[in-house]
């Protein structure tokens, strides 16, 4: 039902020490809409077992639906709020044709009952669990909200990344809407910018906003509260299942006995087992480096969980046109129900410590 993979250095730490919370520092997720609806089980376990009693730092790290599961498991209360968001997304509901603006006003009622009365207090307060919002801030034509100029510019974009991903740093900045006192940085091997920008009541829901801003779709948000003047999209752009590796400068070296001490590794439960670097990357032959996760433990339902589930697939934003509104939300609660299977599978794998299935990780 599920798979693990892990980097080589992953690899050689957990089977020396063996499969505990402690040897993470950081949590990964990734964009993809309703794909992540996979993880629902497993987000609940981890946060609300495997990592319950945390008083070490874990650095949530997200793009897009990615975002939106930090900002719930960063909360007080993460099953509740994971749930929330959860159940809020899967029962959305759009006319036939619906426009950008009402794309954007839906989008800003999840923000909104995501976070409920307290919600964005307790991320930005909260020391141990600590969010970061990944976003794109677009330059160009990218920036436009005009779909004529806007997709001409992404048409450049879909060129400049076929030739080389570098080249997209001409169009895109990487901004990291961090916790207050996150020392988390990103070592970028295509060298895109970093700008890292801390969450304040005044904009961690625009910062969220922005990261599930999807180009075409949604505006782009024009005001981030802190950060330069500009438009901001999804940070799936630039990091739709990431190419880059983590650093902590803050980190508790004493916390780890591994020679990855000062990185941590990274857990990140994911809907493939084949992460692709950027959103124009989706249909690519590219691959992400294998360096790339040296320190990443990867977790993915296995084909034959994915086959069990209605249509044989993971949701998808299709869904919303494919399928009417009542087969939909009928197959969506569906697969958040069967996601505890995966859930299931982790706790046996961490009660038996029976670590001769994790896999390798090879791009």
């Amino acid at each position: 039902m599920l798979e693990i993979y892990a980097g080589k250095n992953a690899l050689k730490t957990i089977q020396d020490q063996g499969f505990k919370q402690e040897l993470f520092t950081n949590f990964l997720g990734a964009s993809g809409g309703p794909k992540w609806f996979t993880l629902f089980g497993l987000d609940k376990y981890l946060f609300g077992d495997f990592f319950q009693g945390r008083n070490t730092e874990l650095n949530l790290i997200g793009s897009s639906a990615g975002a939106f599961r930090a900002a719930a498991l960063t909360q007080n209360n993460p099953i509740q709020a994971i749930e929330r968001l959860a159940h809020t997304y899967a029962n959305t509901v759009y006319s036939k044709k619906p426009s950008a603006k009402e794309i954007a006003s839906t989008a800003v009622d999840i923000v909104d009952q995501l976070f409920s009365k307290n919600g964005a207090d307790e991320v930005i307060n909260n020391n141990v669990f600590k969010a970061h919002f990944l976003v794109a801030k677009c330059n160009g034509l990218t920036a436009f909200d005009n779909k004529l100029m806007q997709g001409a510019g992404l048409i450049k974009s879909i060129l400049l990344n076929k030739m080389d991903r570098r080249l997209l740093a001409n169009q895109y900045q990487r901004y990291i809407f961090k916790h207050p006192s996150s020392n988390l940085t990103i070592d970028d091997p295509y060298n895109f910018s970093n700008v890292y920008q801390n969450l304040t009541s005044d904009n961690i829901k625009s910062a969220l906003l922005a990261s599930g801003s999807i180009p075409m779709v949604m505006s782009g948000v024009k005001h981030i509260d802190g950060a330069v003047k500009g438009t901001y999209r999804d940070g799936g752009i630039i990091d739709y299942h990431f190419d880059f590796s983590l650093g902590n400068n803050g980190a508790d070296k004493q916390m780890l006995e591994s020679e990855t001490a000062e990185h941590g590794l990274t857990l990140y439960p994911h809907f493939s087992s084949e992460p692709k670097a950027g959103w124009f990357d989706k249909n690519s032959t590219r691959k992400v480096l294998t360096s790339s996760y040296d320190n990443t433990v990867l977790l993915a339902p296995s084909k034959k969980f994915i086959n069990s589930l209605p249509f044989k697939k993971i949701p998808d934003r299709t869904d919303f046109t494919k399928l009417d509104a009542t087969t939909r939300i009928k197959y969506w609660q569906k697969v958040l129900k069967e996601t505890d299977k995966l859930a299931e599978c982790f706790n046996e794998l961490i009660m038996k410590q029976d670590l001769a299935n994790i896999k390798a990780f090879q791009p």
